[in-house]
């Protein structure tokens, strides 16, 4: 008798918010084309309500038991709900911040919104994922969506060239990725992040594995540092730095706001997925290489970025040294060390997205606010947003009572409790060291003489979002215990 494969139909409702954004996105592409430049409010609102729909479907399905679908390869559990109500969160704060840039730059076309979403989808699946086809499949979408972004402003020579260096690093970083994927799926037999996990279990340094994997002491950890090498790029850690300044200062702003955000969350999920998920088990081996991922990117980013006049190029530089903190926590390799990794990424993103928001509301027609003189002066201008942007350096600083200086003090606890106090004693002198130009922000807005009077305008939504954004950084520095509370508990649910 012939054998008969029976078909299951998988459970289609954990994807559902993923199903939605599409769906939302392909409907947007479409509805723009018949629309005319002074209605582009209606892809502005539904980009937005694309946005509200999907955090809404996330909260309804959500659920403290993890459930798989899609033979396995799609996970819905608590960490990547929150994850994605951030992602959300940040990116609705991008469409707020960049919409009077994109109008008075001739960019507020539906490409924007909709790769944004496209983006935002990508992020999505990067989050849920639960094998390597789905997490390739979904950097790989975020990828390429966020290379159209940058290279948006087409008439443009500078962000033309940072579209071509993000997109031939970004496709050497995947090759990487892809060849150590490659060599786990050899090894393991299986694309599935439990089974390599179960078969990164079986590894001891310096012994002979199972007959059923000859030689996967030698292949897990070649394929091991490949993974490391193409996260490392994705991330932007030292030495594979080398395409953030120039694309932060390429892009137009509005784009380098939401690159410089949101997928930071994705990137997160990415090494939670991988590498404490998947090959937990080899924490050993790459704890070592993120440590010096770590001290590469935290020295660098400081010291490098005080040699910077072009803010955009600064905060570049700045989020490569906070790359590095980032990583405190997860080479920890225990719940505390992820829950810690976690609360840093995501006071990161929303300290990014209010530094840059704030370039955004000084800039104007013919005018980008990028260098640091533009600053001066702007508490004679607007003594208030020279006071949200006081909190924002503090907190990327990590001054108390900022949420920056408790997301900073978790992860070096995290380095502590893995016995690695030289390396919180060099993460705290670096600290020290990033501190000065930050500071040197707040000395040009306070104590120079303003360059011109210009009035800051902006519209009314923006300045709200603005001054929520950046008073967040003082609340949630005054009662962190609430989101701590939540990354901790949410990390271990995978």
């Amino acid at each position: 008798m012939n054998a008969v494969t029976h078909f299951v139909t998988p459970d289609f409702l954990p994807a559902a918010p993923e199903m939605f954004v599409l769906g939302m996105a392909c409907l947007i592409l479409v509805v723009d084309a018949y629309l005319s430049q002074n209605q582009r409010w209606i892809t502005y609102t539904l980009s937005q309500l694309t946005l509200l729909g999907a955090a809404l479907l996330t909260l309804m399905l959500h659920q403290t038991e993890p459930s798989l679908t899609f033979n396995d390869s799609f996970i819905r559990d608590a960490m990547g709900g929150v994850l994605k109500l951030f992602i959300y969160l940040v990116t609705g704060l991008v469409f707020i911040y960049s919409r009077e840039y994109l109008k008075s730059r001739d960019l507020y076309r539906g490409e924007y919104f909709v790769l944004a979403l496209l983006a935002v989808l990508g992020m999505m699946v990067l989050v849920s994922a639960h094998s390597l086809l789905t997490l390739y499949l979904g950097l790989e979408l975020l990828s390429l969506s966020l290379y159209s972004m940058v290279a948006l402003q087409r008439d443009s020579a500078v962000a033309s060239e940072a579209a071509m260096k993000y997109f031939v690093l970004g496709a050497i970083a995947s090759g990487m990725l892809l060849y150590g994927m490659s060599i786990l799926y050899g090894v393991t037999g299986s694309l599935d992040l439990a089974s390599i996990s179960r078969g990164a279990a079986l590894f001891t340094p310096g012994e002979a594995m199972p007959a059923e994997m000859p030689g996967g002491n030698t292949l897990f950890i070649f394929g091991l540092v490949f993974v490391i090498i193409g996260i490392a790029f994705k991330l932007g850690a030292v030495p594979f730095h080398m395409w953030i300044p120039d694309v932060y200062h390429g892009a137009p702003t509005a784009v380098t706001l939401f690159l410089g955000s949101a997928p930071k969350i994705a990137a997160f999920a990415m090494l939670m997925r991988l590498l404490a998920e998947g090959l937990g088990a080899l924490h050993g081996e790459w704890q070592t290489m993120l440590i010096i991922l770590s001290v590469l990117s935290m020295a660098a980013g400081n010291l490098i970025a005080i040699a910077q006049g072009n803010i955009k190029r600064m905060l570049a530089y700045s989020t490569i040294a906070h790359v590095g903190f980032l990583l405190l926590g997860i080479l920890n390799g225990t719940l505390s060390g992820y829950g810690a990794a976690m609360f840093y990424t995501l006071v990161y993103t929303l300290m990014s997205a209010g530094g840059f928001g704030m370039i955004l509301l000084l800039s104007r027609a013919g005018f980008e606010a990028d260098r640091l003189e533009d600053f001066k002066g702007l508490n004679q201008r607007s003594p208030w947003y020279a006071f949200m942007m006081l909190l924002l350096m503090f907190s990327m600083a990590g001054v108390p009572p900022t949420v920056g200086f408790f997301a900073k003090l978790v992860v070096l606890q995290a380095a502590v409790e893995a016995g690695l106090v030289w390396l919180a004693a060099f993460a705290v002198l670096m600290s020290v060291i990033g501190a000065y130009y930050y500071l040197r922000i707040i000395k040009l807005m306070y104590f120079d003489k303003a360059g011109h009077d210009a009035p800051l305008v902006a519209p009314r939504d923006m300045r709200i979002a603005l001054s929520l954004n950046s008073l967040g950084m003082l609340a949630l520095g005054l009662f962190p215990g609430a989101l701590l509370a939540l990354c901790s508990r949410v990390v271990g649910t995978g």
